[in-house]
């Protein structure tokens, strides 16, 4: 190899390692770096259309007192969150977030938060919840996973995986229904045994971590967490082993937010 292919070579390297680098950004509060290569606005803008066309698709309640809550609790973390970054300079964070919170009428235990603030919950996990400091658990957990960008960081690595790299764009452009696809994938769907089943987990531990801390910041006692989940554990099911789990399995999550319990109470603000 003559001396210009190995220094063009080497130059290439470094342009891309250059380009990981200035991708990278790091989550607030627990400080873990992630690859993040999606600009926030066309995150935001697929989340937006993706909201409201699911809201077309599922009825929602007419539960007034339930809906309601949601709201409620949804509101307060989200206000606490947004003062939070803004005091430690970090409003960057949230910029271009449109907070909605509506409850879909499904028997399905489940809840999500969309990038830019777009979050569900159904009605079927309102029984695990019980109470509003039980819901504020989950609020929180959502929360997190869309002000640490876990939507965003899945979107990349698999981008990266199933497109070689190519930009968001570029692949809405060209695999526009692949690319539906990879963005479904990104909250879970679909994950595989390997590569990317780790890092979802990853994300799970990290979004119990910062919603234990997101719903002491606006008043909820972060130990309801760990009722919650004992009430999950006690709710039954065939469930997979660990490894092959996005979700970290219950007694490890119960422990990790025992861990994390006395870092949540430093943020703790009793209403």
């Amino acid at each position: 190899m003559t001396i210009f292919k190995r220094k063009w070579k080497s130059g290439v390297v470094m342009l891309f390692l250059s380009a990981i680098i200035m991708a990278c950004s790091t989550v607030p509060i627990t400080g873990r770096r992630q690859l993040n290569v999606i600009p926030d606005s066309q995150m935001n803008s697929m989340s937006f259309s993706n909201y409201n066309q699911f809201l077309k698709e599922n009825k929602l309640s007419t539960d007034k007192a339930q809906t309601a809550m949601v709201k409620r609790v949804g509101n307060n973390i989200a206000k606490a969150v947004e003062e939070y970054m803004q005091k430690k300079g970090h409003s960057d964070v949230i910029k271009g977030f449109q907070w909605e919170f509506n409850l879909v009428d499904d028997n399905t235990p489940n809840a999500w938060c969309m990038p830019g603030g777009k979050v569900v919950f159904y009605t079927g996990i309102l029984p695990y919840t019980k109470t509003e400091a039980g819901l504020a658990v989950v609020m929180g957990h959502e929360i997190a996973h869309a002000i640490a960008k876990h939507g965003s960081e899945r979107m990349s690595q698999q981008l990266g995986l199933q497109m070689g790299g190519m930009a968001l764009s570029v692949a809405l452009d060209k695999k526009p229904e692949q690319t539906k696809n990879l963005y479904l994938a990104a909250f879970g769907v679909g994950a595989q045994v390997g590569i990317m089943l780790p890092f979802s987990r990853t994300h799970e531990t990290e979004a119990d971590r910062l919603g234990l801390i997101f719903m002491s910041m606006a008043g909820y006692n972060p130990n309801e967490a760990v009722e919650f989940w004992q009430r999950m554990a006690a709710s039954g099911g065939q469930k997979p082993p660990e490894f092959l789990s996005t979700h970290p399995a219950d007694q490890t999550r119960i422990s990790n937010l025992k861990k994390n319990m006395p870092e949540a109470m430093k943020y703790y603000k009793k209403k």
